[in-house]
């Protein structure tokens, strides 16, 4: 097995890159600059190529089994990636949480994806994958769904954000002061009103007040789930947290926190499902270090797709992968996850 990296001179990006060689996979990083890549992992094979030449990026990854792309914003660059990955006949995951990016992908590059008899997986990170998952589970509790909310919670320990996340995050500014999509009535829409004002996440005290986010999983939820209603929401101050983004602010950061804030941090994601005849389930997944987590997720991906087969063409998640094997690959490495059926907390309209 042969996975090529793309974006390997992130901050995420050489975590992937440390978590394919603790695991004995052998990579090719892919880049526009040959110098920058030799330094983040000297020794391994590394190929020049652009975004904006799709043949040349396409022959970079020839001779490899799957492309991790690990280079945000992904908005501005992902799906030239992806291009050169279908053309290649390469499988394909990425670690965007840009919710735009990923309908996008969804909805360019199914049909070109199948007849090149080529998986597409876009956004397994530590949010993306682990929402789409646990959604699944709660979702076929209680289906026929009505409705499903899916909250984030994120416990840094006062570490910030990445560089490269805060990228992303102004390159999609609109997105995250919007509130991005609703999925309702079978069709994503960015004006719906959000059905959830206040959440109570796992160890809390009481109800934490929420607001619309553009979280992966309305995007992806919905290709699996059948639900009149999915939304995602995270807690009201990381909302003007990432609201605020600037230039000046980017600028200002390290390019990522260090290790022992990455492990002091925990991620949490719950996926609250409410089926039509009133029934209830609430799933939760939650984990140490959102980088870390991400790489480990993103390589299991890319190992899956080639060890197991898929498929073909732009799927979730759930889609690919069998969600209870998946979620119980990430408790060795310090998750934890439950589905209980019953009176989900709930508070607001």
């Amino acid at each position: 097995m042969k996975i090529a990296v793309y974006g390997a001179n992130g901050y995420t990006g050489r975590l992937v890159v440390a978590e394919l060689a603790r695991r004995g996979i052998d990579l090719v990083l892919v880049g526009r600059d040959i110098e920058r890549l030799r330094k983040t992992a000297a020794g391994t094979e590394t190929r020049a190529a652009g975004v904006d030449d799709t043949a040349a990026l396409a022959g970079a990854f020839h001779g490899c089994d799957a492309v991790i792309n690990c280079a945000g914003p992904f908005s501005v660059s992902g799906e030239a990636v992806v291009r050169a990955a279908i053309r290649a006949g390469r499988h394909y995951v990425d670690i965007s949480g840009e919710q735009l990016y990923l309908k996008r992908i969804h909805d360019t590059f199914a049909q070109e994806a199948t007849e090149a008899g080529v998986t597409v997986v876009p956004g397994v990170n530590d949010d993306g994958l682990p929402s789409d998952l646990i959604a699944h589970l709660a979702a076929r509790r209680v289906s026929p769904v009505a409705e499903l909310v899916i909250a984030l919670d994120l416990a840094r320990s006062g570490a910030s954000p990445s560089r490269g996340t805060l990228r992303s995050a102004l390159a999609n500014i609109d997105t995250f002061t919007g509130g991005g999509l609703t999925y309702r009535d079978g069709d994503w829409r960015p004006d719906v009103p959000a059905l959830r004002t206040s959440i109570v996440f796992p160890g809390g005290t009481g109800p934490a007040p929420v607001a619309r986010f553009p979280l992966p999983g309305v995007v992806t939820v919905p290709r699996h789930v059948s639900a009149r209603h999915v939304e995602g929401v995270v807690r009201t101050e990381l909302v003007a947290a990432f609201s605020a983004v600037t230039p000046e602010v980017v600028d200002s950061v390290p390019d990522g926190p260090s290790e022992d804030d990455r492990r002091a941090g925990r991620w949490t994601v719950l996926a609250e499902a409410t089926g039509q005849d009133g029934r209830s389930a609430r799933g939760v997944v939650s984990g140490p270090d959102t980088y870390g987590s991400t790489a480990v997720i993103a390589v299991e991906s890319a190992r899956r797709l080639v060890a197991d087969g898929a498929e073909p063409g732009v799927l979730a998640p759930a889609q690919v992968y069998d969600p209870i094997g998946f979620l119980d690959f990430l408790t060795e490495h310090g998750a934890t996850w439950t589905v209980e059926v019953g009176p989900a907390p709930r508070t607001g309209p």
